[in-house]
């Protein structure tokens, strides 16, 4: 039997899918593939690495200072993450990431990015998240926000422009069980934004412009097709029990610190049914 694990984006309330992750695997929860946006990969590189706790020690200690992100970033770099603290020295030097550990897990981990000439979801399989750092910035790369992100020889942006929540992709895959890692509680459903700014900003990339506009309508039925999957017994879901307000680019570590632990709790909470799940 084999284990698929998605995991959704959403910046900073990525530290709710640490939490999540963390509690697994306080459990011996094993996946053998692992597919995310954004944050998902971010904070999901540290399951395959066995690295507990590391996604929550970092954010606390450099989310609050400017050099890790924010406005400042923004507009001295074109990134309101900042590429050289965030992607390279922060993993290589100031919280390492365990790169062999990563490898010697088996667990096939694919990031998920948006092509910026097609609008398309394309899933890059990650084997080495040191050489291939620039995929990991390009799934996180926000619109608006971030300059886009060259990888061989193409140009992407967050991953969750295209494809939020990568189930489909992940059943494609082949996994017998599929557990899901929500952002977002059970009502939220994204509303339709103005869909001027997309085609001023990226005129160029008409297609990527569409993918934007078409975003909410793309989510809101990924939700639903979720919610049905899950009654159905496809698939195991864990998202947020109730609402905990966090911005993007959060920078108060009480409510980092909460996201969390309700991750941390819903999870726990869980666990039965989701053993159950995964060995019926």
């Amino acid at each position: 039997m084999s284990v698929g694990l998605v995991l959704e984006g959403g910046a900073m309330r990525g530290l709710y899918t640490a939490g999540v992750l963390d509690v697994m695997m306080d459990h011996g929860i094993h996946a053998d593939g692992v597919i995310g946006t954004s944050a998902g990969v971010l904070f999901g590189v540290n399951y395959a690495s066995g690295q507990r706790g590391r996604a929550l020690r970092y954010n606390l200690k450099y989310a609050p200072t400017g050099s890790y992100m924010g406005i400042r970033s923004l507009l001295c770099t074109g990134n309101i993450i900042n590429k050289q603290f965030a992607y390279y020295k922060l993993p290589s030097e100031l919280d390492a990431f365990d790169e062999q550990a990563f490898e010697r897990s088996g667990v096939d981990f694919y990031a998920t990015v948006t092509n910026v000439e097609t609008g398309e979801a394309e899933y890059i399989k990650i084997d080495d998240c040191f050489a291939q750092i620039e995929v990991m910035r390009a799934t996180a790369a926000m619109p608006f926000v971030s300059r886009m992100v060259e990888y061989e020889g193409k140009q992407y942006l967050d991953g969750g422009v295209a494809d939020s929540i990568p189930v489909d992709k992940c059943k494609e895959m082949g996994y017998d069980k599929i557990v899901v890692v929500l952002t977002r509680p059970l009502d939220y459903r994204k509303k339709k934004g103005d869909e001027r700014l997309a085609r001023l900003v990226y005129g160029n990339y008409p297609k990527l412009a569409e993918r934007i506009n078409n975003r909410y309508a793309d989510y809101n039925a990924c939700v639903e097709k979720i919610i049905d999957m899950e009654q159905r017994g496809g698939i195991f879901v864990i998202r947020p029990s109730r609402l905990v307000k966090v911005k993007h680019i959060e920078r108060d570590t009480k409510k980092l610190q909460a996201i969390y632990d309700l991750g941390a709790e819903d999870c726990a909470r869980q666990m039965d049914d989701l053993k159950k799940y995964l060995h019926n």
